[in-house]
């Protein structure tokens, strides 16, 4: 039987990781500065994590969400300590697209509302509500085209109050940085001024944390340099270091109802067990600080390439924009220098979504390459 050939894929079979770097079926080594779409924030095969995945398959990998289950909650206190937010419950799912789903599922229980408001450049996922809010017609098929969805530019704040003095928006969702848009953020007065429209009109603001959070900005949540509180947060990717995990923070002032939501392999055991381990990392490794420093090192070594004319994202969420389209440069960085890297829907823009224990010798590699290149 055949694959569903819908990805473009490189010609390289990684058979291995080990922190930063993943190994090919011919012994090659590659600089891994995109982490799978910002999936591995711990590193590949990171001691801790393999110890206790090990130890949790070994004695249960999964019962059903008819039981209890303690290493739900456990990992409920550890992002609670860990990310310093207060007063949500949390819902786990598999993925980044059902957190959001899930999200925009709540927010029209809680308001009894069916239209959702979302930005230009938009990526929450490719399922059939997110990706009707998703700023990409190329992925919408006809049956995800008929939903309540409208799309405003960032920062314009008069058309978000015209739309939502219509009274009938549930939500209100956003990246705090845009992933797949090319590493935008709009300004804390914008952020500032949604919230604060969203509770006039009381409609549900929903941050979609699936990219930037877990630390990957220097901040847990991407959200909290802008001094605001979303009704609800989504998160996924870097939430179990490839292990399928996503999750779905809301409000305690959002009542839960039995059956309102459902999910058969959302926060089975393997699937906790892997989503503490990668607190327990980011804490004792102190990662979030090690995003923010390495930040300013990234700075530093882009100023030293003219053609890099500006860099956006915040911590290890990095955008380096060119003056030039990076599709030949981000192969030759792959092929030539054997560093993985990623784009987005900006063509002049590389992505750069390492590890959150990265090194700054490995951002050297990066550098140096850039030059041979470049040059």
């Amino acid at each position: 039987m055949e694959l569903f050939d819908v990805y473009p894929l490189y010609d390289i079979t990684p058979v291995k990781g080990e922190g930063a770097y993943v190994f090919d079926k011919e012994g090659n080594k590659y600089l891994d500065l995109y982490g799978g779409h910002a999936v591995i924030s711990i590193g590949h095969s990171h001691p801790a994590y393999v110890n206790s995945i090990s130890k949790q398959v070994a004695e249960l990998g999964f019962y059903s969400n008819s039981v209890k289950n303690p290493l739900q909650n456990n990992l409920a206190e550890k992002l609670k300590k860990l990310s310093g937010i207060e007063d949500y419950s949390l819902f786990l799912c598999n993925s980044g697209a059902e957190a959001n789903e899930n999200a925009l599922k709540v927010a029209s229980f809680h308001t009894g509302k069916d239209r959702v408001i979302y930005f230009e450049n938009a990526f929450h996922g490719r399922t059939s509500g997110v990706v009707a809010v998703t700023d990409n017609e190329n992925i919408k098929a006809p049956f995800n085209q008929h939903h309540q969805a409208t799309k405003i530019a960032f920062e314009d704040t008069d058309t978000l109050e015209k739309e939502l003095k219509k009274g009938d928006v549930a939500a209100v969702i956003f990246e705090v940085i845009q992933g797949v848009g090319g590493l935008d953020e709009a300004s804390t007065e914008f952020y500032q001024k949604t919230a604060e429209l969203c509770k006039k009109y009381s409609s549900v603001l929903i941050a979609d944390e699936v990219q930037s959070g877990y630390g990957r900005t220097g901040d847990f949540f991407a959200f909290q340099k802008h001094n605001i509180r979303p009704d609800i947060i989504s998160i996924a990717k870097g939430m179990g270091n490839g292990f399928p995990i996503g999750g779905v923070l809301i409000d305690k002032a959002i009542e839960a109802k039995p059956g309102m939501l459902g999910t058969t392999f959302g926060g089975n055991h393997l699937a906790c067990a892997a989503g503490i381990s990668v607190l327990e990392v980011i804490e004792k490794e102190n990662l979030l600080k090690n995003a923010s420093e390495l930040f300013g090192y990234v700075k530093e070594k882009a100023a030293e390439i003219p053609q890099i004319k500006k860099i956006k994202g915040r911590g290890l969420m990095i955008g380096l924009e060119f003056d030039f389209e990076i599709a030949q440069l981000r192969k030759e960085l792959l092929y030539k220098h054997q560093i993985f890297t990623g784009a987005s829907a900006n063509k002049k823009l590389l992505r750069i979504l390492p590890p959150l224990n990265i090194k700054k010798k490995h951002f050297d590699e990066l550098f140096k390459a850039l030059k041979i290149v470049l040059n």
